[in-house]
């Protein structure tokens, strides 16, 4: 199955105008024709069937014949982390949080991040491309960069994490895990947080934590935190 997504359509709608760019793929690469079964999804949990009423390469018509939703997952996982020197690391950890599972997704510019300033308008179409590939109806949420002293300082609700790498008491997340519970987990720069963002982080009521006993990339942390979750959840 092959998974379109389409933001503007709801329970109510009865018939989708593809834009040009999908109308094309659809009918000139994918070669669909009158009658042919489109599957979309507006990543609010909604798939969606429906049958190609007019083929056109410009602006393809398509009538909705049903309409299923999607279960929720019981418990929602935030990762808050740290932009990559690299944007493709950020790009590659997007890609596969949303393939494992995740609801939001906040970056974080911390005293020790190399790349102060990002762009999200590629983000976005990562996640939608990972939604899509992995057949997920939820699309996660990317909250806008933030300074880590403003994110930290809100109000959250389940349980709190923060993996950082100074020798301190920490323990295993999987031992810390609680089954169909929210998750909020800090993942830290390649610098790692510094010592007054893990005090400030300790102050909220974030518990500290380890992924592992070698020392992980950001990227690899997030999808190992994860993995993690989503495992304490099967």
């Amino acid at each position: 199955m092959q998974l379109f997504y389409n933001p503007e359509i709801n329970e109510t709608t009865t018939q989708l105008l593809f834009d040009k760019t999908e109308s094309r793929h659809i009918v000139k690469v994918l070669r669909k024709t009158v009658g042919d079964i489109l599957h979309i999804t507006n990543g609010n949990g909604w798939l969606f069937t429906a049958e190609i009423a007019l083929p056109n390469i410009n602006k393809c018509a398509a009538n909705i014949i049903s309409k299923t939703q999607q279960k929720p997952r019981d418990f929602k996982l935030h990762l808050a982390v740290a932009p990559t020197k690299m944007n493709d690391r950020y790009e590659w950890f997007l890609e596969k949080a949303t393939e494992i599972g995740i609801e939001s997704i906040t970056p974080i510019i911390c005293d020790h991040s190399e790349r102060k300033i990002v762009k999200t308008e590629r983000f976005d179409r990562i996640l939608q491309s990972a939604m899509k590939q992995s057949l997920n109806c939820y699309l996660p949420q990317l909250n806008a960069p933030i300074n880590f002293k403003d994110f930290i300082e809100q109000d959250f609700s389940g349980e709190l994490f923060i993996a950082h790498c100074e020798e301190t008491n920490k323990k295993s997340l999987k031992q810390l895990l609680n089954p169909n519970t929210d998750v909020t987990i800090l993942i830290g720069p390649e610098g790692d947080f510094s010592t007054k963002e893990i005090e400030l982080a300790l102050q909220n009521k974030f518990i500290p934590i380890t992924l592992g006993e070698t020392r992980l990339r950001t990227e690899t942390a997030a999808i190992v935190a994860c993995h993690s979750v989503t495992y304490t959840n099967e």
